[in-house]
């Protein structure tokens, strides 16, 4: 994303795709994206958007609000931008099947960030890792003990810990103002895969923190997740508006 928004980085395609259907490709890669989905929110749509000739973009919301895509090889459906349900997707994948399930255009109803971008900075993978597991960790022990002596519902403080500010980067360029990273943007990171397991032989590279507009990002080896304030959070059904 250099000035352009990448899903992750493009993944060889081997065999084309059949015309029409979903027009997937790098089905190894999709299903990966689709199976940690289907895990976090069953019921979950996902958006396919081609990215070019050869590449299409896997869009999907996460339940603690922020959005995920992963990039895979494919020219994607025929017909475009669409939407679907990312079980019968999986499913049909899990098959070997071509066929695109059922449109579902009108659960699609949340904007996609722009598809220009800045980066900010670079955070190491093994530190997010960190983060994110310390925050597992944190909340399961006041799920257990409560905070200070004092029983809280697990709902609240999941939200009080998705809404923590677990990165705060000051860009070099000085009228910049500093950019928050929310724990929700880290556990999307982590618990969708994108940075690949702590216990890979070799160090992950560096995850990119990334502005636009008023959305941040987090862009790791293999998809990027985003959020925007709540303040500017707006209902878009994909019906008409081609561009998120």
């Amino acid at each position: 994303m250099g000035d352009e928004t990448p899903g992750d980085r493009p993944q060889p395609g081997g065999a084309e795709a059949p015309a029409g259907g979903h027009g997937i490709v790098g089905v190894a890669d999709a299903g990966a994206f689709l199976a940690r989905l289907v895990r976090l929110e069953p019921a979950a749509p996902v958006r396919l958007r081609p990215v070019d000739a050869g590449r299409v973009a896997l869009w999907a919301r996460l339940p603690w609000q922020v959005l995920v895509v992963r990039t895979v090889a494919g020219p994607g459906p025929r017909a475009g931008d669409v939407s679907v349900a990312a079980a019968e997707l999986l499913a049909e994948l899990e098959r070997s099947g071509p066929a695109l399930p059922p449109r579902r255009d009108a659960q699609w109803r949340w904007p996609l960030p722009p598809s220009v971008s800045r980066p900010v900075e670079a955070l190491p993978a093994v530190e997010l890792w960190r983060i994110a597991h310390a925050a597992a960790g944190a909340l399961r022990d006041a799920t257990e003990h409560g905070v200070a002596g004092r029983a809280v519902g697990q709902r609240a403080l999941r939200d009080a810990l998705l809404d923590h500010v677990a990165v705060l980067v000051t860009p070099d360029d000085a009228p910049s103002a500093p950019v928050e990273v929310p724990q929700r943007l880290v556990q999307g990171l982590v618990r969708m895969g994108f940075v690949g397991p702590p216990e890979a032989p070799r160090p992950p590279a560096d995850v990119q923190v990334r502005v636009a507009g008023r959305w941040v990002g987090l862009v790791g080896p293999y998809g990027a997740v985003w959020s925007q304030k709540a303040t500017d959070l707006a209902l878009t059904p994909l019906g008409g508006r081609p561009n998120g």
